[in-house]
C-alpha cells in the first residue's frame, strides 16, 4: 500500500541503508517539508503504482544525497569554508525563456553551471579530469531517456540532458521545501504552504551547502537558474549577497497556458488522473503571487533595483544575441569570441519551435480578462505587452 510505501521514517531508512550513514547534520527543519510531501503523495497526487516508484526514487534519492554531502563536509572541513562568490542567477516566470537563456549562457567557459548528472548523484564530487567522462552522466541520461519512453513528447515540452544546466529546485528538493514537487505532482496543500507559510531560508542555506560541494571538484563562477527563485528574492540575496541576478520578462497569460501544458505532460508520469485545467488553476495562482512578491521586495529594500537585470522574452526571441551582448555589457563582462560562437553553435542545434502547438489557452478553462486584470500592473511596470493568446 502506498501508506506503507511513502512514510518519511521508511524513506529515512532506505536513504540511510544507502549512504551508509545517519547523520543529516544539525538542521532537521527538512522534516517538516518531507512529512507535508508524504501526505500530499498519499492524500491527494492520485499516484498509480509507477508514480508511488518514481516518488520513492525521488525521495530517497534526495535523501541520499544530503547525507553523503553531510558525510563528506565532515571529512573535509575546508568545503564548508570556501566562498561561493557572485553566482549569476537567471530568475523569472516559468517558460519566458530562462532556460535558453541559461543554456546559452552556459556555453561560457567562464561560467560553471551545475549538471544534471551531478546534482542527481553528487557524491563523490566531480573531478575536472573526468567531467565529461564520468560514469554517473550515462547513468543519468538512462533514466531520462526512460521518462521518455514513458511520456513520448516529455523532452519536446522541456528538454533536457546528463550534461545540461540543471535548476536550482532540483538542489533544494533536499530540503524538500521544493516547488519540483507540486509540479511534478497533484499536491494543492503542499504547494499552498510553499507558497505562503514555508520558511525557505534553510532551503537557501542547504542550496549553498551544495555548491560548496560540487564546486570543491570542479571549480568556476556559478551560472544558477530557477523560475522559483522569483517568489523568494529576498532568501536568495540573504544568502548570497552578491548575486547578479537576471529577470526575464514575458506576457503571463501564455506563461500560464504553457507551464500548465508542461506540469500536466509531467504529471503523467506519475498519475492517470491529471488535467490542464487543474494545473492552470495552480499555475495561475503561483504566477500571480510571484510577479507580485518580486515587484514588492525589489521595492522594499530587500534588493535595490539596480542588482536586477531585465531581459525581455519578446526581444530575445527577435534577437538573441543583441539581448546577451546588452546583458553582458549590463554585468560588466565582455562577450569573448569563444563564448559567443560556442553560443552560436548551440542555438544553431537548438533552435526550438517557439512552441509549436504544445499548449493552447483554450485548455486553461480560466477567463483571459480576469487573469490579464491581476497581472496588469506588472506588465505596466516592466513594459510587458499583451501576446496574441495561442
Amino acid at each position: 500500500m502506498i501508506s506503507e510505501r511513502i512514510t518519511p521514517e521508511r524513506l529515512v531508512e532506505q536513504a540511510c541503508e544507502a549512504a551508509g550513514s545517519d547523520d543529516f547534520g544539525v538542521d532537521t527543519t527538512w522534516r517538516d517539508g518531507l512529512g507535508r510531501l508524504c501526505d500530499g503523495l498519499i492524500e491527494e497526487a492520485r499516484l498509480n503504482d509507477l508514480g508511488v516508484e518514481i516518488a520513492v526514487m525521488d525521495i530517497v534519492r534526495a535523501l541520499t544525497s544530503r547525507l553523503q554531502i553531510v558525510a563528506w563536509r565532515s571529512r573535509h572541513s575546508e568545503v564548508a569554508a570556501a566562498p561561493v562568490p557572485r553566482p549569476l542567477v537567471i530568475v523569472g516566470q516559468p517558460r519566458t525563456g530562462t532556460t535558453i537563456l541559461f543554456d546559452l549562457l552556459a556555453q561560457d567557459p567562464a561560467l560553471r553551471p551545475p549538471l544534471t548528472w551531478e546534482v542527481d548523484n553528487p557524491c563523490p564530487p566531480p573531478r575536472p579530469d573526468t567531467y565529461a567522462t564520468d560514469p554517473r552522466i550515462a547513468e543519468t541520461q538512462a533514466s531520462i531517456e526512460m521518462s521518455e519512453h514513458i511520456v513520448p513528447g516529455l523532452l519536446a515540452h522541456h528538454p533536457m540532458g546528463a550534461q545540461v544546466g540543471q535548476e536550482c529546485v532540483r538542489i533544494t528538493s533536499g530540503q524538500f521545501c521544493s516547488m519540483i514537487f507540486s509540479v511534478q505532482y497533484r499536491l494543492p496543500s503542499y504547494y499552498r504552504w510553499l507558497l505562503y507559510d514555508a520558511d525557505h531560508g534553510p532551503a537557501y542555506r542547504y542550496h549553498r551547502m551544495f555548491l560548496q560541494h560540487l564546486q570543491s571538484g570542479v571549480h568556476g563562477q556559478w551560472l544558477l537558474k530557477s523560475p522559483a527563485h522569483l517568489w523568494q528574492l529576498d532568501k536568495l540575496v540573504a544568502e548570497y549577497p552578491d548575486a547578479l541576478i537576471v529577470q526575464t520578462h514575458r506576457d503571463p497569460l501564455n506563461v500560464i497556458s504553457s507551464i500548465s501544458a508542461l506540469t500536466h505532460h509531467l504529471r503523467r508520469l506519475a498519475s492517470d488522473d491529471s488535467s490542464i485545467s487543474d494545473c492552470a488553476a495552480q499555475s495561475c495562482e503561483e504566477i500571480v503571487v510571484g510577479l507580485e512578491r518580486g515587484m514588492t521586495m525589489r521595492d522594499s529594500g530587500a534588493l535595490a533595483d539596480q542588482r536586477v537585470i531585465d531581459v525581455h522574452f519578446a526581444d530575445f526571441m527577435r534577437d538573441p544575441f543583441a539581448t546577451v551582448r546588452a546583458l553582458y555589457a549590463a554585468l560588466g563582462r565582455e562577450l569573448e569570441p569563444v563564448a559567443e560562437q560556442r553560443m552560436r553553435t548551440f542555438l544553431a542545434a537548438h533552435p526550438g519551435d517557439r512552441g509549436g502547438n504544445r499548449y493552447r489557452w483554450a485548455d486553461t478553462g480560466l477567463d483571459a480578462g480576469e487573469v490579464r486584470e491581476q497581472v496588469r500592473r506588472y506588465q505596466e511596470r516592466y513594459g510587458v505587452t499583451d501576446e496574441p493568446l495561442r
